[in-house]
């Protein structure tokens, strides 16, 4: 129990698509099954009931909701143990069923004893939480699974994937925009809150702009031929042919037509320089 989480489990998108499905989850679960007595909730039709009756659903959600966002703040101080994990989903399970017990006792009028219509809305609020959660985390354990097999495999075969290896390019949303080959990248610069992703294709250089941060990009592509240089450059490695030093600093040049040469600040320069040390001479 005081073994830690997975980071998977608390990161930012993986806790959204938690909410929606749960949300969804919870609304395909009360139309079919009708727990908590929802049936008796309005005397209306049956489209009017599910309409009343995912409202309210909804609303109870928020507990998730405001749990989930607060478990991401929560990780980003620290590590989440597992026992503090089982009590966080605990809590929620307690927090909803107790927002559904109110309402059926201040809202709706329901006569049964208080500890009846919690025993009865706790034992829904676990099947409408525990489940979709259980599939997400299995989801999100083989997703994880792949990953690192997909990085251990690059790690152990690193010079396969060279040239005709893929890059593929994804926005702030995460949303794939771009996929070129490796070999076909030739620099990628920084345009305010984008980034400018210029390739060769055909013979011609084509510019392709998303909305990115041009650190993530680096993140992301860390231990591959895309190098920064400068603060809103990062090169391609595999095409700098020339390291030229000048009186006004270090400078990364292409053997390609109507490319400038890359000039490498302090800040970026020992990792520069360490690359083509690499080399043998």
């Amino acid at each position: 129990m005081n073994q830690i989480i997975p980071e998977y489990l608390h990161d930012k998108s993986n806790l959204i698509k938690l909410v929606l499905y749960t949300a969804l989850f919870a609304l395909i679960f009360i139309n079919i099954y009708q727990p908590f007595d929802s049936k008796d909730w309005f005397e209306v039709s049956e489209f009017m009931y599910f309409v009343f009756s995912s409202l309210i659903i909804l609303t109870g959600m928020l507990v998730v909701a405001v749990s989930r966002l607060i478990m991401f703040y929560r990780g980003k101080r620290g590590s989440i143990f597992v026992w503090q994990y089982a009590c966080w989903i605990l809590a929620e399970i307690v927090s909803m069923a107790l927002f559904y017990t109110l309402f059926e006792k201040i809202i709706l009028h329901d006569a049964r004893p208080f500890r009846e219509m919690m025993k009865e809305s706790s034992i829904n609020t676990a099947l409408v939480l525990l489940l979709p959660y259980t599939t997400l985390w299995l989801y999100f354990t083989l997703r994880d699974r792949n990953k690192k097999l997909e990085q251990f495999i690059q790690k152990e075969n690193p010079s396969e994937p060279s040239p005709t290896s893929i890059m593929n390019f994804y926005d702030e949303k995460k949303e794939l925009k771009l996929s070129v080959r490796s070999d076909q990248v030739l620099w990628i610069e920084s345009a305010d809150n984008y980034i400018k992703i210029n390739y060769l294709n055909k013979g011609k250089i084509y510019p392709f702009m998303i909305r990115n941060a041009l650190k993530t990009i680096e993140e992301q592509f860390a231990g591959s031929n895309l190098l920064r240089c400068n603060r809103s450059t990062i090169v391609n490695f595999e095409k700098v042919k020339v390291l030229k030093k000048e009186k006004d600093g270090v400078f990364l040049c292409y053997d390609l037509e109507n490319i400038p040469d890359f000039q490498v600040s302090k800040t970026y320069a020992g990792k520069v320089m360490a690359r083509f040390s690499e080399y043998p001479a």
